[in-house]
């Protein structure tokens, strides 16, 4: 009987630690973390998710099915019991094909398109239910998470009509990973993609990763780095990426592939890679054609070309239509497509490197295959802080475009800053090209909707690796989830999203919700002001671009220097790009745009050294000197990341004490190194300005010489 009853306890208590886990809030769980409701909420939702109701079967409806069941458990306290039939409370999903009930209920899934859904209060026989249905698969799926989104959120499930459908074709992670599990610009550990166990090595975490994305409706993934290995074409790389694809393939993600551009030489063995020879293109539409033997629903190439020492088909003389063209010939038969960057800039000096990309591109548009798109950066240098939008939107009408922006932030603080980049990608989208009158903004062109476009695209640069959390902190997490929720439709608020996000990630607490996302909203642009005030860009140190480094100058290029961009002299500070006296970088925007530019008294001064090289004593809006304002921005950078410091400081009661004190600690660093980046700047341009700082201001603790003593060359992400 001892036996007995101790067995009887062991089991109790093993299932009690079993509804544990073992990481409860380490960051891991991201924003699907469907911990329980309070108890007034659950009284309120129970109702409404009594029982699951699915028809047919496959793959991603199975996978729809287990998030709703893990998810409707986790909120509710109690699982929905699996039904075949409707009853008060009863959750529906799938499609018309899939689900004789949905058929039955005759919805205009029109509104959905391919992809989207349908979520509905409905009355099935006499029955209370809510309907999430899609005229495929994967929109059931999508519609799931967006269900379950609305409890974690706590939004009403009463009268539910939502429509909802995806506004960018392709909605694309690009992984920087190398074959040796090093991430370039990457602050979250090793690469996620463990090369050397896989094929028959499938880490959980993969299926995590798919869920996750598969939540923000991403549906693409560039497994490895830009800067490309050619091996990444072989066949044993080809059946490592064919076992992800097919992790990937029920939550609806397509793989890719960067392809480099020299592989039939690399990994060939022509003597050229030459787009226009006849040998190099039977070459790339077998190697095609091989791939989709591994992965029959392979997306497609993207590549870097001609850019930062990349070979590409300017090495022949050819220009990148040349090359792009060739690749989407050899995948168009798979319906594969092609995406082409255009960060690009020669090996020539240029003098102006913000001009580069355009130049290049703007005489190809119309000569670019139907299944290529041209991915463009948010701005025409390098995932600045801050950058005009580049002038690359709505400057070809017959080419579509797709935006790519950082996710992980190389120039923004790595993993330790906080910066929601959610302001930085709505300032970009909201942008007005003027391309086609009034309101022709850059979501527009990105969207494919201002030239009529079918293809379209956003890609952000990945911050997912290794680390437990996934991203390197906390809320790091929140810029993989913006970009998501904006690829889906890049007209949403941001700061709607950042409250989404931190009610799921933390706390629906109004008295939690307000101060976190009022500090979301302002940290990139303290950011800003520490790092790059006043349109100033590029300062940052060599190389690992850790830390302030406005004093870089010399080495192999001119435009791989900070000097190359502020151009402080005794005279003043900022590059002059207008048409009169400067690069005429500003004629590439269109005339209304250009003219804002062109003009110190209408363009706004987060821009203003961008495009002007201006005296030391210019007045700026504030009344202040130039100098001053500098000094003004840089030191209230450091001032807004204090009080973001004292904001968490009160919110110890939201947030799980792991969490928190990896947060807290993180905003030290951060106030600490952006005092650091505020007395380096100032020390080094003072040394030119020659003026006093203004009065109640305190100057740099140390010299010029010992910031520029400092050495960082094991910093992370190189």
């Amino acid at each position: 009987m001892r036996i007995a009853a101790f067995l009887r306890g062991l089991i109790v208590l093993l299932a009690m630690t079993a509804s544990v886990p073992a990481f409860a809030e380490d960051g891991y769980d991201l924003w699907l973390r469907y911990r329980p409701v309070e108890e007034a909420a659950r009284v309120r939702y129970q109702p409404a998710a009594t029982a699951l109701v699915s028809g047919a079967s496959s793959a991603t409806l199975d996978a729809a099915k287990t998030e709703l069941m893990h998810g409707l458990t986790g909120l509710l306290g109690s699982a929905p019991a699996l039904s075949p039939s409707v009853r008060n409370g009863a959750v529906v999903f799938g499609t018309p094909k899939s689900s004789p009930i949905i058929a039955g209920l005759k919805l205009p899934l029109e509104k959905a398109g391919d992809e989207g859904y349908l979520i509905r209060s409905v009355r099935i026989d006499g029955a209370r239910a809510t309907v999430i249905a899609a005229n495929s698969d994967i929109g059931v799926l999508y519609g799931a998470f967006a269900y379950l989104r609305l409890i974690q959120t706590r939004q009403p499930l009463e009268n539910l009509d939502i429509a909802s459908a995806p506004k960018v074709a392709l909605r694309m992670l690009n992984h920087w990973d190398n074959l040796d599990r090093t991430v370039e610009r990457g602050y979250s550990g090793q690469s996620i993609w463990d090369w050397h166990k896989l094929p028959d090595w499938k880490d959980p975490r993969y299926v995590d990763y798919a869920r996750a994305n598969a939540s923000l409706g991403i549906n693409a993934t560039t497994l490895n780095n830009v800067n490309a290995n050619a091996l990444s074409l072989t066949p044993m790389y080809l059946e490592k990426a064919a076992a992800l694809a097919d992790v990937f393939r029920p939550y609806g993600i397509k793989v890719y592939l960067t392809a480099r551009f020299s592989a039939p030489i690399e990994i060939g063995g022509l003597k050229t890679a030459d787009p226009l020879d006849p040998a190099v293109r039977a070459w790339w539409k077998a190697k095609a054609d091989e791939i989709y033997r591994y992965i029959p629903d392979f997306g497609g190439f993207t590549v870097k070309a001609n850019s930062e020492g990349q070979p590409g088909p300017q090495d022949y003389k050819r220009t990148h239509a040349d090359g792009a063209n060739m690749m989407a010939e050899a995948l168009a038969s798979h319906g594969g497509e092609v995406i082409w960057r255009a960060f690009v800039y020669s090996h020539e000096q240029p003098d102006d490197r913000a001009k580069q990309a355009y130049d290049e591109f703007v005489p190809l548009d119309g000569e670019f295959a139907s299944n290529v798109i041209v991915q463009v950066k948010n701005g025409a240098i390098d995932f600045q802080p801050r950058e005009p939008f580049h002038p690359l939107f709505g400057a070809t009408p017959k080419t579509p475009l797709a935006m790519e922006f950082q996710i992980t932030k190389e120039y923004l603080g790595f993993a330790t800053h906080l910066a929601y980049l959610g302001s930085m990608y709505e300032e970009t989208l909201k942008a007005d090209t003027w391309r086609r009158g009034k309101g022709s903004t850059v979501a527009k062109v990105i969207d494919g909707s201002l030239f009529g476009h079918k293809r379209s695209g956003m890609v952000g640069v990945a911050n997912i690796g290794t680390d437990r959390n996934w991203s390197g902190s906390d809320f790091d997490q929140a810029n993989w989830y913006v970009f998501g929720r904006l690829a889906w439709d890049p007209y949403l608020s941001t700061r709607d999203i950042a409250d989404e996000w931190a009610r799921q990630t933390f706390s629906n607490d109004p008295a939690f919700l307000k101060p976190t996302v009022d500090m979301m909203m302002g940290s990139r642009e303290a950011v800003v002001n520490y790092m790059t005030p006043l349109g100033l860009h590029h300062l940052m140190a060599r190389s690992h671009h850790y830390g302030p480094g406005p004093w870089v100058s010399g080495g192999e290029r001119a435009d791989w220097t900070s000097v190359y961009y502020h151009r402080a002299d005794k005279a003043g500070i900022g590059f002059d790009r207008t048409a009169a006296t400067g690069s005429k970088a500003t004629s590439q925007y269109a005339p209304q745009v250009a003219a804002t530019f062109e003009d110190v008294r209408k363009i706004d001064e987060k821009d203003l050294l961008w495009f002007h090289h201006l005296p030391w004593d210019y007045r700026t809006r504030s009344g202040r000197t130039l100098w001053d304002e500098l000094v003004v921005r840089y030191t209230g950078g450091v001032s807004d990341v204090t009080a973001m410091r004292n904001t968490w400081a009160g919110l110890s009661p939201y947030v799980d004490k792991e969490r928190y004190a990896q947060i807290a600690t993180f905003l030290a660093i951060q106030e600490k190194e952006a005092q650091w980046w505020r007395d380096a700047s100032i020390a080094y341009f003072q040394t030119f300005s020659e003026r006093p700082l203004p009065t109640g201001y305190a100057p740099p603790p140390k010299p010029l010489s010992y910031y520029e003593a400092l050495s960082f060359p094991e910093a992370p992400g190189i």
